[in-house]
């Protein structure tokens, strides 16, 4: 019985849900310093929707009162687009976009008819490219609702601070998603075995569990064996040290954008297969997740029969047979 990735019709929900919970953590947890940026990014990006009617009218007017919106306005597209990226589609001048970026002014000497119009070919780029899965009002009638806006101006907050300590914030993450998953299994009897007594994930006794172990897998036809790291390994209660028993395999992962988890997520498929290909299709692989999963990233997912568990509903853990 699969978890959540035959059940399609609660994905949006799921992940309205899950982009909430990571917020909530990051606020309450991060770093102070990255936290503070982040929060005054947020309301930054919150003052500028208005101003653009939520990103669906960026004239020449807005752009000119305010060149500094610019690259928040990038950062509102699928994908986000580099300034090169956006000069190029929109065919306006490479001066004009940096002088916004880097001086949020104007050019002096550039005509105002001129301007105007290529103000308005930046407009019509990013209104057409402007992200749904972000701005999710875009296409329909009812107007958005303000924890709609909130939410849409912190994930475009993610992408403009993202990249200032997402190392950091990730390893902090991951840590705690373990811990919850920790609590979970030994609030139901299970024990911890560390990684010295769990050298080998064949040998674990039913009941157990374990973090971060390598696991062998063939590789070029079984000429080649290599380890690839395994966040969590749980034997159910029911098995273990009986020949084919499997741990269940548990990938714990964590997001604060849309965007890189698309990138990361053929990484998971070839776990998948490599897991397959040396033990048989008994192998169970899923994925523990928390912050920002977009239908996209979890349709693919679940194409290549891998199943996950979202942190905010973390008693389907369950449906794994754990």
């Amino acid at each position: 019985m699969a978890a959540n990735r035959d059940k399609p019709d609660r994905w949006k929900t799921d992940i309205a849900r899950s982009v909430d919970m990571y917020n909530d953590w990051f606020m309450n947890f991060a770093p102070k310093a990255f936290r503070t940026t982040r929060v005054e990014t947020t309301k930054e990006v919150e003052k500028t929707l208005p101003a653009t009617d939520n990103l669906t009218n960026v004239q020449p007017d807005i752009l000119k009162q305010d060149p500094g919106i610019l690259p928040t306005l990038r950062m509102s597209t699928c994908p986000p687009l580099a300034v090169d990226r956006l000069i190029g589609l929109a065919g306006v001048p490479p001066n004009l976009v940096k002088r916004m970026e880097k001086e949020h002014k104007m050019p002096v000497r550039m005509p105002q008819a001129q301007l105007d119009a290529e103000l308005r070919k930046i407009g019509a780029i990013i209104e057409k490219m402007a992200d749904p899965d972000i701005f999710v009002w875009l296409g329909r009638s009812k107007p958005p609702e303000k924890v709609e806006i909130h939410r849409a101006a912190t994930i475009v907050a993610d992408r403009l601070c993202g990249s200032v300590a997402n190392p950091i914030i990730r390893n902090a993450q991951e840590k705690r998603q373990l811990e919850a998953i920790k609590s979970w299994l030994e609030w139901r009897g299970y024990r911890y075995l560390p990684p010295g007594d769990a050298a080998k994930f064949g040998t674990m006794p039913g009941g157990t569990f374990s973090f971060r172990m390598n696991v062998p897998v063939e590789l070029e036809g079984g000429v080649k064996r290599v380890n690839i790291p395994i966040d969590a390994l749980i034997m159910p209660k029911a098995k273990g040290k009986g020949k084919g028993d499997f741990p269940v395999f548990i990938e714990a992962k964590s997001a604060g954008d849309f965007t890189n988890v698309n990138k990361r997520r053929k990484e998971e498929a070839m776990k998948m297969a490599q897991l397959r290909k040396t033990y048989g299709e008994k192998v169970k692989f899923n994925l523990f997740l928390c912050g920002y999963f977009d239908s996209g990233y979890l349709g693919y997912e679940a194409a290549e029969g891998i199943d996950w568990v979202w942190e905010h509903r973390i008693d389907d853990l369950e449906q794994l047979g754990i």
